[in-house]
């Protein structure tokens, strides 16, 4: 047995990758085994063929024939270039005894007398490379029997070869995906942060304005300036409270021990009503105690949860509010008469989760995202439940509700 004079280092990227992809499949290993084992040869390889070059792909050698993965050989000298160019099988027991491939150069070369070689390929049909086995010794076995099997076991790579081609296809997009998602999380924040500051300089000069003497008219312009000041503070507080919990922060709280949450979170309920025209806002609060949390945050949570009801819930049912704390803990809902469908509540909490064919409301769409937030960073829960005979209740729950 002739072993393969050396060639230079291997350095072709595409070439460099294709190896990487065939050690990346498990079952190789098993699958050259399978193959010395059924054709009774002690050199077993998987060959990338292009049309210019040969090289070991994963290899099994109780042979000594001496090329391991990464090793190449003249293409002219292999059966390999013909099989990529067929591409059908070649297969013989005894190539001194064979009609053609007594006077091969291949075997000539290698000293090689049993030999067994398939194609594989890819499910779309593009060839990658052969299955093959060799030996210096004659074999027994039966060549219409080697072929077949040998030909699902090539049929079995080039399937393994696509499902690693997808993964890693998806793993980059997947990693460009997330890429992209940080560096628009990022920009929001920045975004956020440096629209406050014009946003301070209108309200200081209109503040001033307002100071001087002027006509109803110009009240009236500044009553609209104002309002228009307010409703962009709160789309940028939004916008930065959505960043802070994608950019993995979280909401921050400040939590403390706060004795007088019920009339809190009553200032709030009047806040929506006055500034939606909803007056029919029930309410039923039981507070025993001073309660640990960040009051204004949950003032926030309780304002998207009602706000959120004005906008989506039945506007001939009336809106609940049902607040109960004691020392184990704190449980606040909002019940209203409208119904959200089954396959939309796995994602009510992610932010901009609107139906594409909803009609445009205020704001961004990140209320119900921004609450979860608060929620989770007082270590609760916020969670829906809806049906159409009750309607729908948003409920969050909160440990050591009042001390």
């Amino acid at each position: 047995m002739t072993s393969p004079a050396p060639l230079p280092p291997l350095t072709d990227p595409a070439l460099l990758r294709d190896i990487a992809e065939i050690g990346r499949i498990a079952a190789v290993p098993r699958i050259l085994e399978t193959v010395a084992h059924i054709t009774g040869c002690r050199f077993t390889a998987i060959a990338r063929v292009t049309d210019t070059t040969w090289t070991a792909c994963a290899t099994h050698d109780t042979l000594g024939f001496g090329l391991v993965a990464g090793g190449q050989l003249l293409l002219e000298t292999t059966i390999c270039d013909e099989i990529r160019q067929s591409p059908r099988a070649v297969v013989f027991a005894h190539a001194s005894l064979h009609p053609v491939y007594s006077t091969h150069h291949t075997p000539r070369i290698y000293g090689l007398e049993s030999y067994a070689s398939v194609p594989i390929l890819r499910p779309d049909g593009s060839f990658f490379g052969t299955l093959c086995a060799i030996d210096s010794a004659p074999a027994t076995f039966d060549e219409l029997h080697i072929q077949r099997s040998m030909e699902l076991l090539a049929e079995l790579i080039g399937n393994y070869l696509d499902t690693e081609e997808r993964l890693e296809q998806a793993a980059v997009a997947l990693s460009d995906a997330q890429q992209v998602a940080e560096l628009r999380d990022q920009f929001i924040a920045v975004l956020g942060h440096d629209l406050r500051n014009p946003l301070q300089s209108i309200s200081i000069v209109t503040e001033s304005l307002e100071a001087a003497p002027h006509s109803d008219q110009q009240q009236r312009m500044f009553d609209h300036i104002t309002a228009s000041v307010n409703r962009m503070e709160g789309l940028v507080s939004d916008v930065l409270d959505f960043a802070r919990g994608r950019l993995g922060g979280g909401i921050p709280v400040a939590l403390r021990s706060v004795d007088r949450l019920a009339a809190d979170l009553q200032q709030v309920v009047d806040e929506v009503t006055n500034a939606t025209g909803r007056a029919d806002i029930a309410v039923r609060m039981e507070i025993g105690g001073a309660v640990v949390c960040d009051p204004n945050r949950l003032g926030q949570l309780l304002a998207n949860l009602l706000t959120n009801a004005v906008q989506h819930g039945d506007a001939d049912a009336p809106i609940a509010l049902e607040v109960q704390a004691a020392s184990n803990g704190l449980v606040l809902t909002v019940r209203n008469g409208g119904h959200i469908p089954a396959e939309r509540l796995a994602s009510i909490f992610r932010p901009f989760s609107r139906e594409q064919a909803e009609l445009p409301r205020p704001g961004l769409g990140l209320g119900l995202y921004i609450a979860a937030e608060i929620a989770r960073s007082h270590g609760g829960t916020l969670v829906v439940a809806s049906d159409e005979a009750t309607g729908t209740a948003f409920t969050f729950r909160m440990p050591g509700g009042s001390a």
